[in-house]
């Protein structure tokens, strides 16, 4: 057997059901269609799996650790193919359709071609309504909005990519991700997607998917690649939303006790903001650092060490000025006895500045430790 022109990859984990047939239709697409072919299973079964993958003459290797995304990496890793194909073993695909994926990359019309379920044939009872007309529909548009892709079934799992193309991926993620993040690394590289319409068909065996788990993981991913919709927008808005309401209220000669009540709210909305702010800033670093979001325009301004420096420089100001202010509550409360507090106002705007400022300050500390050697963490795993 010569160099194999294609690899077809199946992660499988106890589908000893649906495994022979799978591969059974790959072979019958490699003997008809005359291509130098191998199939590679990725199986971390305690079933039958891996006996009959074997019996069909499939090459069998065993990712070190549980997970979709595991499965592929350690499978691509042994595969010496021109063109990838990634399907899954329970036979919901129909591997017979892999001409159909292969076509556009074997004309150089592609470099990564994704099967569309959702233009294409979904047979009755193989897919949920929950995810075909909800939670499908709703993280491919949030991932095509946030990364400018066009794709319309996002979560497909059967897909054919070129070893050339595979290569620019820097594709890391254990899990379910890893479908989100194949897709969103090929928009950050530049890559030719394309779409074909395939035929899904219902599970034989029960699904071993979580619906809201697995969605969550997806979208918590790309809120790892692009915070800013998530973060950055809602947080400057409370934040901007929040200095105009207590200002607005501290300048009121009269502090009624329905405009205290907006006040405290309004003081907490600041802090909110502010800490939304912070934690979107943590995963723009957390991107930067393990080569997931680009470093540049204002983020990179951001993060030049004179910026960070007058980050702390204001953090510290801003702290000052509270303990400050606070101080001579707290000591006109003592001087009158330790009666009741007249000044709400000061008491409510010390606290904000205190937090504030202290959220400033740590988050500038803890980014500049994050950039001071990022190839030290190059190489940890993502979310």
């Amino acid at each position: 057997m010569g160099t194999p022109l294609i690899s077809i990859i199946i992660p499988c984990m106890n589908e000893e059901t649906t495994i022979g047939n799978c591969i059974r239709k790959a072979l019958s697409v490699l003997k008809q269609e005359d291509i130098e072919g191998e199939i590679i299973v990725a199986d971390s079964s305690t079933d039958h799996s891996r006996e009959i993958a074997e019996s069909f003459g499939a090459i069998i290797v065993t990712p070190e650790e549980r997970g979709y995304g595991n499965a592929y990496l350690e499978g691509i890793r042994h595969a010496k193919g021109k063109y990838l194909i990634l399907s899954d073993a329970d036979d919901t695909y129909d591997l017979s359709e892999m001409p159909k994926l292969l076509k556009p990359l074997m004309e150089n019309n592609a470099d990564f071609v994704m099967g569309d379920r959702l233009r294409g044939n979904i047979k009755q009872g193989a897919m949920p309504w929950l995810h075909r007309y909800i939670g499908n529909p709703i993280l491919t548009k949030t991932l095509n909005t946030l990364f400018g892709t066009n794709i319309h079934d996002s979560h497909s799992g059967m897909r054919a990519i070129t070893r050339e193309a595979y290569n620019k991926l820097n594709l890391q993620s254990e899990g379910m991700e890893f479908a989100s993040e194949m897709i969103i690394e090929a928009a950050r590289k530049r890559l030719r997607i394309t779409e074909i319409p395939i035929t899904y068909y219902p599970r034989k065996t029960p699904s071993k998917l979580h619906s809201f788990g697995d969605g969550w993981r997806h979208l918590r991913f790309m809120m790892l690649y692009n915070p800013t919709p998530f973060f950055y927008i809602p947080g400057t808005l409370l934040f901007i939303f929040g200095i105009a309401m207590t200002v607005g209220l501290a300048t009121t000669s009269r502090l009624e006790i329905i405009r205290i009540h907006s006040y405290i709210l309004g003081s907490m909305v600041i802090i909110i903001g502010t800490q939304m702010i912070a934690t979107g800033g943590y995963m723009n670093i957390y991107g930067i650092v393990h080569n997931k979001i680009d470093r540049r325009g204002l983020t990179d301004k951001l993060l030049n060490y004179h910026s960070l420096e007058n980050g702390l420089i204001i953090g510290i100001i801003l702290f000052i000025a509270g303990i400050v202010l606070g101080s001579r509550i707290v000591y006109m409360w003592v001087y009158s006895g330790f009666g009741s507090l007249s000044d709400i106002r000061g008491a409510v705007m010390s606290m904000v500045l205190v937090a504030t400022g202290i959220q400033i300050a740590l988050f500038t500390l803890i980014v500049s430790i994050f950039i001071l050697n990022p190839q030290r963490t190059s190489h940890t795993k993502t979310l």
